[in-house]
């Protein structure tokens, strides 16, 4: 079985299984180094980790343009209902059945507002789709419990935050991937914007594969 994960940039993914497509935390109008557009996106479902702009991006026209069920918090999801999106909403401990697998949120420490409304605790999101399981922290702090959430999901893809300031840096990151152990890690929401660090030079974590993927790149992954 097979995962094809196009990067949308910050922390942006598309994951395709070849029959149903999802996208995370679509940021594209207002992302500099953005290579879609909203436009370009196809999918059926949305996930979304937090209410923060640079998460939420362009998914009310994505979910609207192609009918799309958003997955989110119970916060989240009743902003996007006022918006006539379709939703499915869920918190931390849950496990959401999807046509393509299952969502399950995760903890993540951080805040959630979007224009100035609370938006809910932020999340991190479990995904199993086309066989493969991946963990896209969000944006996130450090914390004990991802060593547990490696141990309760056992990740084949990790994708965790290395920016800096407002989320792990790189040395964190590595030791959050360390404890989560995926086959793969990918760094994300970094260099998007001169406060978040440049680059991912700092994310080494030991003993696990990194892949470091550019905005618009695609990578299956089997």
């Amino acid at each position: 079985m097979a995962l094809e994960l196009t990067y949308l940039g910050h922390s942006g993914f598309l994951l395709s299984d070849g029959k149903h497509a999802l996208a995370i935390d679509p940021f594209l109008t207002g992302n500099p180094l953005a290579k879609q557009k909203p436009g370009d996106i196809r999918c059926q479902s949305i996930a979304l980790s937090h209410g923060h702009e640079d998460h939420v991006g362009d998914s009310v026209e994505i979910a609207k343009a192609n009918k799309a069920t958003v997955f989110a918090n119970h916060e989240i999801t009743l902003y996007f209902e006022e918006k006539g999106c379709a939703t499915s909403g869920g918190n931390p401990g849950g496990k959401i059945a999807t046509p393509f697998g299952w969502i399950a949120f995760t903890h993540a420490f951080h805040s959630s507002s979007h224009g100035g409304r609370y938006m809910g605790n932020p999340c991190g999101l479990v995904v199993r789709m086309g066989g493969v399981t991946v963990y896209h922290a969000g944006d996130t702090g450090l914390f004990g419990d991802m060593k547990m959430y490696g141990e309760l999901y056992k990740p084949d893809i990790a994708c965790l935050p290395v920016g800096d300031r407002y989320t792990m840096g790189g040395e964190l990151a590595s030791k959050a991937a360390e404890w989560i152990a995926p086959k793969v890690a990918i760094p994300i929401h970094y260099a998007t914007f001169p406060v978040l660090a440049k680059d991912a030079s700092a994310f080494q974590p030991k003993g696990v594969e990194v892949k470091v993927m550019a905005p618009g790149e695609r990578w299956s992954f089997r």
